[in-house]
């Protein structure tokens, strides 16, 4: 069992939710603009978080008086693998103009998010996201999250397909199965009557929790599938993570790493960043068994006490790897045999023009930082909404936040470039290095986390870092740059060749020395930078790369070899 037989605050509401149903049905029925703080915890494994604009905390009515918090809700809506349609794409761009803020977002987890949905168009937003077929339940609370696969729809790769296919098995096999969500989004006619599934009742069984048991998870859970030449997937910073290896043409099986995951409590020093280890190697028919078991050894064992250390990586720090592997055997009931000698070799954003294989191409577009949106000099969402309603492309989203166009015909592709440039948007030979590689989480003004800014201070950030590459000679060069506004890690910092952390109000810590391809922690170079310093500070580290680099040194390799004495990585900052 867990660490400690007291259970946290969350452990307890969830245990006492009667399946996920706490009290979010009468609080929908009632006229207040917000939910009470136990209901906020339930419906995170709905799909949403209630948050509060805090621009506009203490900002003054059309009466002159101040107001209190503005709340709304974020409807996280779950992908796996990042696939869905045209129509299912325009569903929700209409969704969030009609209901949200007007904008819809790409996560580095492959979900699409709608902000600020008011209480009042809750029900008629999950309703709509139902008729799309799509869903939110399980892409947020303590559950298994939104299953990652690498997106690119090269048709006739055998082990992309099986990879691909696979991946899905996983994330249906580990969906949570309260009847919760039907009963109180879908008003399914079997379950009209909220609070059925109390002990005893006719419905306890639909209730059942195989997986995951009355109190689900201690905390979230992340599984990603990659390939060993290709790891957009970033499946070092999962939980889980399964790597696949070619034998030829065909699937050999997976390398299977865990204990990745990069949230940081900075002052709880018994909280680290982390990336995954080689666990062993699974062959395909293997791998639901081994997903289904690690989730059960962290259900079983995972800190229930202290929230800020109930991740995977604790558990496999605390015990050392071989001991959960011990741990791990006993729940498979066999023996695990070593991973193979590979680790990824690989990453791409598959962004520009690709031949899928099959006669057609796919298109990758870069978002900044997820956001679809429409703006002065960019009507991306708009021209989105043209390319799905004219050319009817599949819609692949990626875990660096962009969207790719699939099964477009050869004689269209010009006709899909002339929207796009009518529209304002780029193609990726328009677009830098620095740029192309960079992410940011949401942080302010919705997320309650943030210290400072991140997604709105990125893309200035950008500019003049781009002006810096420039003026050093580094235009070609490939490196990611990933800022987030507060230590929890969203926009995975921690891995990257530059990592901007927010610290306090308007100053973010350094980190230099990852790499693209995800598997090692990046260093802390300088704390509390102002935002105005960060290029500055970064300039003669950029110089110095060019002058003494090695023969194809990335610049995370060269930050990492000439790494500072003294200096501390991410999981020792």
């Amino acid at each position: 069992m867990a660490e400690s037989a007291e259970l946290s605050s969350v452990d307890k509401i969830k245990a006492g939710s009667n399946a996920l149903r706490g009290h979010v049905a009468e609080e929908l029925a009632n006229s207040v603009d917000h939910f009470e703080e136990d209901t906020v915890q339930v419906l995170k494994h709905h799909g949403m978080y209630q948050q509060d604009n805090r621009d506009l905390r203490g900002a003054k009515d059309a009466q002159g008086n101040k107001r209190g918090k503005v709340y709304s809700l974020m409807l996280r809506v779950k992908i796996p693998g990042g696939c869905l349609s045209a129509d299912q794409l325009v569903a929700q761009l209409d969704l969030c103009d009609e209901l949200g803020n007007g904008t819809a977002r790409i996560t580095d987890r492959q979900d699409i998010q709608l902000h600020e949905i008011p209480k009042r168009n809750l029900r008629e937003a999950m309703r709509r996201i139902h008729e799309a077929q799509l869903t939110t339940l399980g892409a947020c609370g303590d559950v298994v999250r939104n299953v990652l696969c690498c997106p690119a729809p090269f048709r006739n790769d055998a082990v992309r397909n099986a990879m691909r296919d696979l991946a899905l098995r996983v994330s249906q096999h580990l969906l949570p199965r309260t009847a919760a969500y039907r009963e109180i989004w879908l008003g399914d006619a079997s379950t009209e009557a909220v609070g059925v599934g109390e002990p005893g009742s006719q419905s306890q069984d639909r209730d059942e929790e195989p997986i995951y048991g009355r109190v689900y998870l201690p905390r979230k859970f992340k599984i990603a599938f990659g390939l060993i030449e290709d790891n957009c997937v970033d499946a070092y910073a999962n939980d889980l993570g399964f790597l696949a290896i070619r034998s030829g043409d065909q699937l050999e099986g997976y390398n299977v790493v865990v204990g990745g995951g990069f949230g940081v409590t900075p002052s709880n020093k018994r909280t680290f960043p982390a990336v995954g280890q080689a666990l062993t190697f699974a062959n395909p028919s293997e791998v639901v068994d081994v997903a289904t078991a690690v989730v059960k050894v962290f259900r079983d064992f995972g800190n229930r006490s202290d929230r800020k250390r109930a991740r995977l990586k604790y558990l496999i720090a605390d015990w050392g790897l071989d001991g959960f592997r011990t741990k791990l055997e006993e729940y498979l009931g066999r023996s695990l045999c070593p991973p193979k000698p590979q680790e990824a070799i690989g990453c791409e954003d598959h962004l520009g023009w690709h031949d899928q294989g099959d006669g057609h191409w796919f298109l990758g577009l870069f978002v900044e930082n997820g956001r679809i949106l429409d703006r002065d000099g960019l009507r991306l969402k708009s021209a989105l909404r043209e390319l799905c309603r004219t050319y009817r492309p599949g819609i692949q989203l990626t875990p660096q936040q962009n969207i790719l166009l699939s099964d477009i015909a050869p004689a269209d592709r010009s006709g899909v470039e002339a929207i796009l440039h009518r529209h304002g948007v780029k193609l990726v030979d328009a677009i830098s290095q620095a740029r192309r590689w960079s992410m940011a989480c949401v942080a302010l003004p919705t997320c309650g986390l943030a210290i400072t800014e991140a997604e709105r201070a990125l893309p200035g950030l950008i500019d003049q870092l781009e002006k810096a590459v420039l003026d050093v000679g580094l235009e070609g060069e490939r490196f990611t740059v990933r800022m987030t506004g507060c230590p929890n890690g969203c926009a995975r910092p921690y891995n990257a060749d530059i990592g901007l952390v927010g610290k306090t109000v308007g100053k973010y810590t350094v980190f230099l020395g990852g790499h693209l391809l995800g598997n090692r922690l990046a260093y802390l170079y300088k704390d509390l930078v102002p935002l105005d310093q960060i290029v500055p500070t970064l300039l003669p580290i950029l110089k110095r790369f060019k002058a003494e680099r090695l023969t194809g040194e990335t610049l995370g390799d060269f930050c990492h070899r000439v790494r500072p004495m003294g200096s501390n990585r991410a999981d020792e900052a």
